[in-house]
Parts: structure tokens; sequence; C-alpha cells
């Protein structure tokens, strides 16, 4: 069974694929040992990524890289530039890369993660009339789902809520955002030891993504002296901030007993996040799908700060379906200030019952199984397209 993932360029659409890789794996030793399946073959092509790729190839994955460019409408200078390199260069060059490897692997289905980064291989997928799955991380389908919705076998959703245009609710399968089941295993003791933590206040752990969040990292350096008089605190701000970050932390906490009790680090591995949700009390972050799934599975209270300038606005929306039932408090301001996201948290920590009711939230909206749905569905799909080709 030859699979062909694609889609990119950010962790956000990686991680995800991962997951489903691990379940399939997972899922075909299975069907194998029963000599119910042939054996799996995995690749993925798509545009070169500092974070994930090299998770796939530990995994096993045949990984490809391609051109793969985008259309810019925020345009200012720079934007007006990068988008006559990439409609000239990348976006050209892009396909035709995809065409060869589509060609030379020959692959089963195609699966979809979405993102700028899909379109090359979507393009040519649709042509040669592969088989093809969707996957929306988003509350709002993206540009490339929208795109490809009518010629994909399924799109599978993360949110319940999400409608494509023309395409009828049968061939939409919510399932959730798939997550790396490893982050679930998370040990607070071993937390204590990784960051050296001093645990004598609640933890609130400030996840800036895999490039950290700068405006974020601001806030948080503004409320820092203040912040670590009630908490201690773990921050992903970014390998290529954390130094800059260290450095004025020091200078605007100037007591050594406070101090001690931040711990900026620039990138997490999955291996250290674990660790980072297991002992903390609660979570500040972007409201990307991924961090959202991830925050629900480990069932930990949060505040989210939605990226502005996101596309459709989907981190916002994202959001406010997953604070429905209560799990999450929203800052939506385009330049949240210090002191409200100071209030917010204390408000958060004032009401001893508050924090178990976020968590048990949070828990409620989970999908933890996702990315097993997912592979279950992919297995049989190929096995039906396996009795379609012996009965013809």
């Amino acid at each position: 069974m030859k699979i062909l993932f694609t889609g990119g360029g950010s962790g956000g659409h990686i991680f995800p694929i991962l997951a489903i890789i691990r379940e399939l794996k997972r899922q075909t030793k299975k069907n194998q040992q029963n000599k119910l399946i042939k054996p799996l073959e995995l690749y993925f092509v798509g545009p070169k990524s500092k974070y994930g790729l090299q998770s796939l190839k530990n995994e096993g994955v045949i990984v490809k890289t391609i051109q793969a460019g985008k259309i810019r409408t925020h345009l200012n200078i720079k934007g007006v530039f990068q988008n006559i390199i990439d409609v000239l260069y990348k976006i050209p060059i892009g396909f035709i890369q995809a065409f060869l490897c589509v060609k030379k692997i020959k692959p089963d289905f195609v699966f979809s993660k979405g993102g700028y980064g899909a379109v090359p291989i979507n393009l040519v997928a649709r042509k040669l009339k592969i088989p093809t799955f969707l996957h929306e991380s988003d509350i709002v389908a993206g540009k490339t789902t929208k795109i490809f919705a009518s010629s994909a076998i399924k799109i599978f959703t993360s949110f319940r809520e999400t409608k494509i245009d023309n395409i009828p609710t049968e061939k939409i399968i919510y399932t959730g955002n798939p997550i790396r089941k490893e982050i679930l295993n998370g040990d607070k003791e071993e937390a204590k030891r990784i960051f050296k933590l001093t645990d004598e206040k609640p933890i609130i752990f400030i996840w800036g993504g895999s490039q950290g969040a700068e405006r974020i990292n601001n806030i948080i350096l503004v409320m820092l002296p203040e912040l670590l008089k009630s908490f201690e605190i773990i921050h992903q701000c970014g390998e290529k901030n954390i130094d800059e970050i260290w450095s004025t932390a020091q200078v605007l906490v100037k007591e050594e007993a406070l101090i001690k009790n931040y711990h900026p680090k620039g990138f997490l591995t999955a291996e250290k996040l674990k660790h980072a949700f297991a002992v903390s009390h609660l979570i500040i972050s972007r409201a990307g799908s991924g961090a959202i799934f991830e925050i629900a599975a480990v069932g930990k209270p949060s505040i989210l700060l939605p990226l502005p300038e996101a596309t459709q606005a989907h981190q916002s929306k994202n959001a406010h379906a997953y604070a429905i039932n209560g799990a999450t408090l929203i800052m939506e301001q385009k330049n949240p200030t210090p002191s409200l996201l100071y209030r917010n948290i204390m408000s958060i920590f004032s009401k001893s019952e508050k924090l178990k009711t976020m968590s048990n939230a949070a828990f409620a909206f989970a999908k933890p199984s996702a990315a097993k749905v997912i592979a279950e569905f992919l297995i049989l799909e190929f096995k039906n397209i396996e009795k379609t080709t012996k009965t013809r």
C-alpha cells in the first residue's frame, strides 16, 4: 500500500501527518499478520520545513522536497516581489517536480494536509486521477481545501462546524485534528528535572509555537517581574529569540529569588513538550488547530491569543469553537495588553474550581483518536480499491 502525503509549510501541517503515519504502521502491522493487506510504503512530498521532516524520516518515510509558491494577499513591496518570484519560478518548477515524483512513486492514493505546500501534488493527483483525501485543520476551510474538495474522495475535518460550499455533507467526515500520541505521556517529576523547576508556585507554560510568537514574547517580558511573584514560567520563545529573551529577562527581573522561576526555551521537541504539558497548570498559546487539540488532549486550562493576521481570521474562529464549553479564555485584541493578560491569569487562579472546570471542558472537546479513525478509513479504502481491481 503506497501512500503519498503532502502538506506544508509549517509544523502544524507536518505533525498531524506524523500522527496518522504512526497509527497506519500500527494498523497495517496487525493486518499484515493476518495477511489482509500489502506492506506499507510511505512517502512525503512537500516544501522544505525546519520542523517535522526529520521526524517523518525517522518513521521510515521517504521524503522528497519540492518548490512551493504562494500568492500573498497582504501586499507590500516585499510581498509583491515574493509573488513575482513564486509565480514565475517556484510554482511552475514545483509542479514539474511534483509530476516527476508522482510518476515515479505511483501511489495508490494521496493524503493532503493542506497549505500552499500541498498544491503541486494535489494538482498532479487530480490530473492523473489518483484518489485523494484531504484533511482540513481549521474551522474555516482554507484555499487549498476549497480548490481540491470537489475532486477529493473524502474531506476529514478537525471541527464539526466546518462546511465547504457546494460539497455534500456526506463527503465530509468530522474526526478532529490528529495529535502526536507521545504528548499524552508526560511526567511531572521528569519535567522538574528537565526544566530545573523549583515547584514552589503554580506553573504557566507559554507556548509560542515552533518559531516562537514575537508579540506574546514581548507581552510576557513586560509582565514578567509581576508574574514571577505568583508563578513559575516555562516559556517556549523560539530559537532565534532565546538569547535576547533571556538577556532582557535578567535586566527586568533583578531579584535572584524571582528569576530562578523563569525557564525560557527556544524550541521543545515532543519529548520535552509532553513534560511541559504534564507539569503546567495553565497554557498560554496561539489558536492554531494543532495547538488547540493538543491542549485539549492533555486537559489543560488555557488562554488563547489568536493571531490577528491569520487567513480568514481562522485562529479566532478556532478559538471560539473551542471556548463554547468553557475550556479556554480568549484574548482577541490585535494588541493585547500585559495588564489585561495578567488580570485574566489572576482571575483564573483566584477561583478554586475554575481550573478544574476548564480542564474537564478541555477533555470533553478532545479527539485523541483522530489519527486512528483516519488510518482505519485509509486502510479500508485501500482494501476496497484492491477488491475493485481484482474483479475487473
